[in-house]
């Protein structure tokens, strides 16, 4: 099943690269905007990502994921208005950092072992599975965040819309 551990941490990763291309189109200034309704900011959705990696990847195999130091409510609050996309991707890549080591530290016989996620039981298939849907929601609202301030200067992501056909070409070409 390294198989699956290497899948996992691949699709990780492109959700982190998401993220991170979408952190080099903003400045400063931008990871603290939010819109009207009081949604969070970036650096509040990078704040919870990270404070979730540490907890739930801190001694992954025999602790609860819900750690008693962990503060989650304050990860939903900016705290630090003036904080620098330096600043956001240090904290962002202590998260990151975390959850890869210990997937690259997980053995195939790690994977049906039993983990506590808020005292629930998972085994660590699951509760990976379970990171795989939750990171990817957040990262998406990172990049609609920066889309929408970005707007007309936005480099997309993905394929830009009305070059499918040209981009199907040219992967069927080998480029």
């Amino acid at each position: 099943m390294r198989l699956y551990l290497d899948s996992a941490k691949k699709r990780l990763l492109s959700y982190k690269d998401l993220a991170e291309k979408t952190f080099a189109q903003l400045n400063d200034q931008q990871i603290h905007w939010q819109p009207a309704g009081e949604p969070n900011n970036i650096y509040i959705i990078v704040k919870h990502m990270s404070g979730n990696m540490l907890s739930r990847f801190t001694d992954f195999l025999t602790t609860d994921g819900e750690k008693p130091w962990r503060q989650r409510d304050a990860e939903f609050v900016d705290d630090a208005p003036n904080a620098t996309m330096a600043d956001m991707l240090a904290m962002w890549n202590k998260g990151w950092d975390c959850l890869i080591s210990t997937i690259d530290s997980l053995q195939e016989a790690d994977l049906s072992k039993t983990v506590l996620i808020r005292t629930e039981p998972l085994i660590v298939i699951d509760a990976l599975n379970r990171q795989l849907s939750h990171y990817p929601y957040h990262v998406g609202q990172i990049v609609y965040l920066g889309k929408i301030m970005r707007t007309e200067g936005w480099q997309s992501l993905s394929i830009p819309v009305g070059q499918s056909q040209q981009y199907n070409k040219e992967k069927a070409a080998g480029k």
